[in-house]
């Protein structure tokens, strides 16, 4: 089912909005993907970029708003090449920062603060602690880790082959669906991908479609939604995360939410090749994607 075709499939859809605007749900008119709802800046381990200098980019990209992402991953294992702090967050100095940069660009750009917690299957009380105190707009929940292990360090597919690790990722990251509830969205499904030593060439949404099916169920079940990533253009993938044809049949079983982030960590990767994200969801089947204030999901036409 592609493009919402059928006058009966755009009616069933409006519906369901309209039922779910009690829940915060709205709508906009201004068309295309304006807003970058991924990004990072000084305040992750893996960057270190200024948050002014991330705002201005998406200002001149002729961005409507941003919101920024930086990553809090409790428990990360110790890594000496990233110091003992390695992802974590100081949370009063990162609000501090962003509330006043909030108000000095409003009218210019919109300025969200969100964060993008690594998902384990034991921090869901830590989770649920830090998403109740802080006043976040957004909430990404993301695997950084596979067995305990980075996937980015490549070390974990010196031992398995690409297709056992993407398993073990996809499984890993149900089970934290299963216990981890104090999110937003997935951030960046099959990111392992990008780590591979073959890549995508031991991968496919049809290989792992159980493991993938039970993921947007347990999403879509609990009113959560899918981000689709451009890092994974970035990474040389030539398709965001998850791959189309995982957004694809996130739509065909019924799942609305999807936001847009470049997982920028440098000015010039802000809203790194956003027009082409906007055709891709618009073959997938999607009229709207979707941003986040206040915690809840605002449609934006595409």
């Amino acid at each position: 089912m592609s493009g919402y075709q059928t006058e009966q499939k755009d009616h069933q859809t409006e519906k369901n909005r309209q039922k779910a605007a009690g829940s915060g749900y709205q709508t906009g008119e201004r068309k295309g993907l304006r807003s970058d709802c991924h990004m990072h800046t000084e305040f992750s381990t893996d960057s270190d970029a200024p948050v002014r200098d991330m705002l201005e980019e998406a200002v001149r990209r002729g961005m409507d708003g941003v919101c920024v992402t930086d990553h809090l991953d409790l428990d990360f294992p110790e890594d000496e090449g990233l110091g003992p702090d390695a992802f974590q967050l100081d949370l009063d100095r990162y609000f501090r920062t962003l509330t006043s940069l909030r108000e000095e660009y409003r009218g210019r750009l919109d300025v969200r603060i969100g964060v993008e917690l690594g998902l384990q299957e034991h921090l869901g009380k830590a989770y649920q602690d830090i998403a109740r105190e802080h006043p976040f707009d957004f909430i990404i929940g993301s695997l950084h880790l596979v067995g305990g292990t980075d996937p980015y360090n490549r070390e974990i597919f010196r031992e398995h082959t690409d297709a056992e690790v993407y398993r073990e990722a996809f499984l890993e990251t149900a089970r934290c669906l299963d216990t981890v509830g104090d999110f937003d969205v997935l951030g960046h499904l099959d990111y392992v991908v990008r780590y591979g030593a073959r890549k995508a060439e031991e991968y496919s949404y049809r290989r792992f479609a159980d493991e993938i099916d039970g993921i947007l169920k347990r999403l879509i079940d609990s009113g959560k939604g899918l981000e689709m990533n451009m890092g994974g253009i970035r990474c040389g993938l030539g398709v965001p995360n998850p791959h189309p044809d995982v957004l694809k049949r996130y739509r065909e079983l019924g799942g609305e939410i999807v936001t847009v982030g470049a997982d920028a960590h440098r000015p010039e990767h802000v809203a790194l090749a956003f027009r082409e994200g906007a055709d891709i969801l618009r073959e997938c089947g999607f009229r709207y994607y979707a941003e986040y204030i206040g915690r809840k999901p605002v449609f934006r036409k595409i």
